[in-house]
């Protein structure tokens, strides 16, 4: 399993760009990051992804996706799944129409070869099954996933406090990727304490650390980092 970490910050992080990874070169986890540049700087086609999963819609998870959109408009319009929490088809439609006005209703939207699917707690998205779990965040929650890529299960929890929800995530999984905030009492978000705790509960799973606001902790990942597993 190859990840592309195209970004591993918090939402008002100085030293990272936000979040968004790259699994095989076919599946995008969140979409802060600016995708195109970072896609390219770590060697990923952005036309090759098949699916993109959403664990909520906050701006740092979401604002680097409308370029991206537009590539796979104007450049590659090869089929592409998007798969998030209740309301995601209008949710994405309204920010694409946002970024780029009147002319994404007049003259994009009938080229973008998308499909918008709800994450079920179990189901299929571009030959990927995944389970999904309902995580603590914030007063909308997120959405983690559980990702089989090849004989492996990828754990994914986008934004999560650290709550028996997240344990039930990583359980079993082969690789996790959550979120290690900073360190301390953290409002809806998990600290690098709790991370460091979850990591001891599973001992059998490969823990890497993101969305960081300042600093490091062990186990983080950088920007532009790409890991085999």
């Amino acid at each position: 399993m190859r990840l592309a970490f195209l970004g591993t910050g918090a939402a008002f992080s100085p030293e990272r760009y936000n979040g968004a990874v790259v699994v095989n070169g076919r599946l995008l986890l969140d979409g802060g990051a600016p995708l195109l540049p970072h896609m390219h700087r770590c060697g990923v086609d952005p036309g090759a992804i098949d699916a993109v999963f959403l664990t909520h819609f906050h701006g740092d998870h979401t604002l680097g996706l409308p370029p991206f959109v537009l590539h796979r408009v104007f450049v590659d319009p090869r089929p592409i799944t998007f798969i998030g929490p209740d309301g995601i088809e209008a949710r994405l439609e309204a920010l694409w129409e946002v970024s780029w006005g009147q002319d994404w209703q007049l003259a994009m939207k009938h080229r973008f070869n998308v499909k918008y699917q709800v994450a079920e707690a179990s189901g299929m998205a571009a030959g990927f099954k995944y389970e999904s779990v309902k995580l603590d965040h914030g007063t909308s929650g997120s959405s983690g996933y559980r990702i089989r890529v090849d004989d492996k299960i990828l754990a994914y929890s986008g934004d999560t406090e650290a709550t028996a929800p997240l344990d039930d995530l990583v359980d079993g999984a082969d690789v996790a990727i959550v979120e290690a905030t900073g360190p301390g009492d953290v409002f809806s978000h998990m600290s690098w304490e709790a991370a460091s705790e979850l990591k001891g509960r599973h001992p059998k799973t490969r823990f890497l650390f993101n969305h960081l606001y300042s600093g490091t902790v062990e186990g983080a990942v950088t920007d532009l980092q790409v890991v085999d597993v």
